[in-house]
């Protein structure tokens, strides 16, 4: 893909925002390290977080990134370095032709990537280097036949991305901001809707999908700066299946879950909000199970801070729901209840480390925090917001309003 404004644009306040602050934190981190071991990423950053984290610079195709003794390399393809060298923070730049060739020789045919990548790192000396957890299966293999030995890290390959720090705090507010556009439009067009032949609802003449407002909560997403990734609108049963994104009609006097996590195309930290709504009149059964899960959310933040086990706040939930009238359970085969987890880290990543059920929780974490309650017949509601923790409680990072009935 041939380089475009969008990117140019994205590299530069990619730069901008996290250069000098995040830089600093690496080579702190990186300084207390006893092993000796370089590390190295071959990722694309625009899907890869630790290769984004590192080098602050969008590509889509995968590079190669090392650092050792306190140096940070990139080799760079011919269309990407001149881009990289204005954008990327990294000390030196290598052109990837340039090691292809000397591999290459007198050769008519081209060197695979994997020992272009194991020649250059003989050039530079490695002789062990510590890899994330996804490095590719093929270059580990080329690179032990070489000598030069892999250490696959476990959880965060760069352990600093867990506490975030202000200035990411910053930009996964200005994702959640993005996130809040998406909801409010979903609110606006089902307020504009009305019920029409068989509880269907009806929007500007025609019958509202989910499909349709999806469109509509993504492109507000889009004008408000985000990339639209997986946008869920369940409505009824379908909303039972959490990951079900919906589709078909929409109806009046039904349960339908709003679920939009959009990633910042300027920075790559995603928001990620869930909010449960009704347009029309909601039964008995269904205000109770809407109470009831935003009950569940209040006792968890409650008990949220640093040093807390996340189960212990995931089990109370549980205990607290079932005391309702609400229990998890297997009814005919299928799951009912509160049966995912209570929430996970949020940045780079839509899902990342931790899950706050399976660790104790520290200072600066950011998680989301969202109980649900599923009921084929019912439905399902779920509420979701993120907060940051503290070392005395929490900071909530979300702010849009819940709302039953619309």
């Amino acid at each position: 893909m041939a380089c475009d404004d969008t990117q140019l644009k994205q590299g530069v306040l990619m730069r901008e925002l996290l250069q000098r602050h995040d830089r600093k934190r690496i080579e702190a981190t990186m300084s207390k390290t006893k092993t000796k071991s370089a590390r190295l990423i071959v990722a694309a950053s625009e899907q890869d977080p630790d290769m984004l984290y590192a080098t602050k610079f969008w590509a889509p195709d995968p590079f190669i990134f090392l650092q050792r003794n306190g140096k940070r390399t990139l080799v760079l393809s011919d269309l990407e370095i001149d881009r990289g060298r204005k954008q990327a923070d990294a000390d030196e730049f290598v052109m990837f032709s340039e090691i292809e060739r000397e591999v290459q020789g007198r050769s008519k045919k081209a060197p695979p990537f994997e020992k272009v990548l194991a020649h250059f790192l003989k050039g530079q000396g490695v002789k062990s280097a510590i890899v994330p957890g996804n490095f590719p299966l093929g270059y580990a293999e080329e690179l032990a036949a070489n000598k030069i030995r892999v250490h696959a890290t476990e959880g965060f390959f760069w352990p600093e991305r867990e506490a975030k720090s202000d200035k990411e705090i910053e930009m996964i507010g200005r994702a959640l901001r993005i996130t809040e556009a998406g909801l409010k439009r979903a609110v606006e067009v089902l307020k504009a809707s009305k019920p029409g032949s068989g509880k269907r609802l009806l929007w500007e003449g025609k019958t509202l999908t989910s499909e349709m407002l999806r469109a509509e909560i993504d492109s507000s997403v889009l004008r408000a700066g985000g990339v639209p990734t997986g946008t869920i609108v369940a409505g009824g049963d379908q909303a039972c299946d959490p990951h079900e994104r919906g589709h078909g009609p929409l109806y009046a006097d039904s349960l339908i879950i709003l679920d939009v996590f959009p990633r910042d195309a300027k920075t790559g930290y995603f928001g990620d909000m869930t909010r449960t709504v009704l347009r029309g009149r909601a039964s008995e059964a269904q205000r109770k199970l809407w109470e009831t899960v935003k009950a569940g959310q209040a006792l968890a933040l409650k008990r949220i801070k640093a040093g807390v086990d996340g189960m212990t706040i995931h089990k109370a939930i549980q205990q607290f729901f079932a005391g309702r009238g609400f229990p998890t359970e297997v009814r005919n085969g299928r799951r009912m209840g509160f049966f995912h987890g209570t929430g996970h880290g949020l940045g780079l990543e839509i899902h990342e480390h931790p899950r706050l059920q399976k660790v104790v929780l520290k200072h600066r974490q950011v998680l989301t925090v969202e109980p649900g309650l599923y009921y084929p017949g019912l439905g399902g509601a779920r509420q979701e917001d993120v907060v940051m923790v503290t070392k005395t409680g929490y900071r909530i990072l979300s702010r849009f309003p819940k709302q039953l009935e619309i």
